[in-house]
């Protein structure tokens, strides 16, 4: 202040001055005085700083539900579950995966010690039950999931059966008494399985057709199958899906469509949509009813089959037919490998007895109540390089009604998807978002100009892995991919790293020894969580995404929480005078 009580300093160049301060710097000026206060506070200066801090690009808007530039700022730095709390030990073995209850109130997770842990999510975490899963003849544990009202956990399992051949297995736990219900088969072991509503779960079973060709077949279950009636359904085909070259459906997930048109937080903004544009990750739409997604040109993902000469009107799958039938009869000799005939064959079965989508049944009253069934799958090699789509109706949602495909004609074997999207590169994670509106998709991408020309032979993957964000409404790439974790093992070797979502994060473990966080609106990496080995899984707590879980190879599980929630928590408890003027002393030396 001058002598007559006015400032020294026009805003203006207060303004310029603090603009070459970081944010801890503009706070601390902003105690001088009450114009200085002002000035520190200015939305301005603010967007300044927080474009600069978190390196964003300009060209992206504010979050839609920030009401200032300084408290998004404080928001990013403050509520981002960064600070480990609690490490549980209780795992003797490597953990490989967690997850919440609806409610929050528990957590499962599940270990190479085969054994399903059930936590009691309080301030202090503490262990509420184990299940031992050996006597079962499981080697271990490797996921979980409530169902929808939290009565019920399935755990899926790798089993050990005869002449020590491994499969799956799903058991289904009651959370009432901790009694376990029921056991299903799950072939293969990594289909996982999951909860298609309240008491039925989807599992799966795979046929070997050929060398490299099979068929999965798709279960609804009941999850009562020991105490339901032996005159009521507790099992019942839901699909029945060709596998080309290799390739088997696995890690199966449900979307439910009833929210897709009030989302928790839209993600295609202009700078976004442009880049989905050229995408390259593209998505096929295997049957559709709109007008618009007609016009377009259609694509099909399997490899196209090379059409034969037309000959006198004979239609190339006329001639690919004849073709077959000379080979079988020894006129011609393939010039071909026994493996690349045998895909042809393959692909000449599929589309005879292929059941065509059944999007013509759907009302408008029913969509709402549509789910949608995802997996990865492929058609070029066993790695999983593709995600299926395919819509489950109303009517298929019960064990109810006939069983083993008895409503089929003889010649529909298989049911056709209806939407494939290429990833072009081993996918390793699935996860929605809390509306499942959004797709995440952790991948390690092939080489770019990579042709497969032994199914057993997949392309070498990244090291870098890739998180792609698929929108489920309109089934295309949104925003461009996140990166920052990295994985190590071989393409042979992969396996699944767990990724979560919540309404405004996304996290996911990596095989670098840290879990990461990104925030969904800005694209950017928030955070690095360190542990001794692979981090496999991560979990948010469904009603408070501060609270953040991670699970390793190193045998624990550590609880972090946002720098707020921390301060919070430190607030409740009381503390002792001596403390204080321990802290004052130590200021004033």
């Amino acid at each position: 202040m001058d002598a007559g009580g006015g400032p020294l300093l026009p805003d203006s160049v207060l303004y310029e001055i603090f603009l070459y301060l970081d944010h801890v710097d503009v706070l601390s000026v902003g105690l001088v005085c009450q114009q200085w206060r002002a000035v520190a506070r200015d939305e301005f200066l603010w967007k300044e700083l927080f474009y600069r801090y978190y390196r964003i690009a300009r060209e992206v808007p504010r979050h839609p539900a920030a009401v200032s530039w300084y408290d998004e700022f404080q928001r990013l730095y403050d509520t981002i579950p960064c600070v480990e709390v609690q490490a549980l030990t209780e795992h003797n073995d490597q953990v490989l995966h967690l997850s919440f209850s609806h409610s929050g109130c528990l957590f499962a997770s599940c270990s190479k010690d085969c054994t399903v842990k059930i936590w009691s999510n309080e301030l202090d975490i503490s262990l509420q039950h184990s299940s031992n899963m050996r006597p079962y003849n499981w080697s271990y544990t490797q996921f979980s999931q409530f169902n929808s009202d939290d009565s019920l956990l399935l755990v899926s399992g790798v089993f050990v059966g005869p002449h020590n051949s491994s499969s799956g297995e799903i058991a289904v736990i009651s959370m009432e008494n901790f009694t376990l219900l029921s056991r299903v088969r799950n072939k293969p072991y990594d289909v996982f399985g999951c909860w298609l509503n309240e008491t039925n779960l989807i599992s799966g079973n795979l046929h070997r057709i050929g060398r490299i060709t099979s068929c999965s077949v798709l279960w609804l279950n009941n999850a009562f199958q020991g105490v339901e009636s032996e005159n009521v359904n507790v099992v019942k085909r839901l699909f029945k899906i060709q596998n080309l070259n290799a390739s088997t459906i696995r890690t199966v997930m449900v979307a439910d469509c009833s929210r897709y048109d009030s989302p928790d937080l839209l993600l295609d903004y202009e700078e976004q949509l442009a880049a989905s544009s050229t995408s390259t990750c593209p998505v096929f739409d295997l049957g559709s009813d709109s007008e618009e997604e007609e016009a377009k040109p259609k694509q099909t993902p399997e490899p196209a089959v090379q059409e034969l000469p037309d000959e006198g009107g004979v239609t190339a799958e006329d001639g690919l037919q004849q073709f077959f039938d000379d080979i079988m009869e020894g006129r011609v000799r393939p010039a071909m490998t026994e493996t690349e005939l045998e895909t042809k064959v393959a692909e000449l079965f599929v589309r005879n007895r292929t059941k065509p989508p059944e999007l013509n049944r759907l009302s408008p009253d029913s969509t709402s109540k549509t789910k949608y069934l995802i997996f990865t799958t492929g058609c070029l090699t066993y790695s999983p390089h593709q995600i299926g789509i395919k819509r489950i109706l109303p009517h298929q949602m019960t064990t109810a009604g006939p069983v083993l495909g008895e409503e089929r004609r003889s010649d529909e074997f298989f049911d056709s998807l209806d939407h494939v999207i290429d990833i072009h590169g081993h996918v390793i994670g699935m996860g929605l978002s809390p509306d499942h509106r959004y797709l995440y998709v952790n991948s390690r991408a092939w080489p770019r100009d990579c042709v497969i020309s032994d199914p057993m032979q997949p392309p070498p993957i990244a090291e870098e892995i890739d998180l792609h964000v698929f929108d489920l409404k309109t089934m295309k790439e949104v925003k461009r991919a996140l990166r920052a974790h990295r994985a190590y093992t071989p393409n042979e070797e992969c396996f699944f790293i767990f990724l979560d979502v919540s309404r405004d994060f996304v996290a996911s473990g990596a095989e670098d020894r840290h879990g990461y966080i990104w925030d969904r609106h800005y694209n950017i990496c928030l955070a690095k969580l360190q542990h001794d080995n692979v981090v496999n899984s991560v979990a948010f707590s469904p009603v408070e995404q501060e609270l953040l879980l991670t699970a390793s190879d190193d045998a624990t599980i550590k609880v972090w929480r946002s720098r707020r929630a921390v301060r919070v928590q430190q607030a409740r408890k009381p503390r002792p005078r001596k403390l204080l003027f321990s802290w004052l002393v130590n200021q004033k030396s």
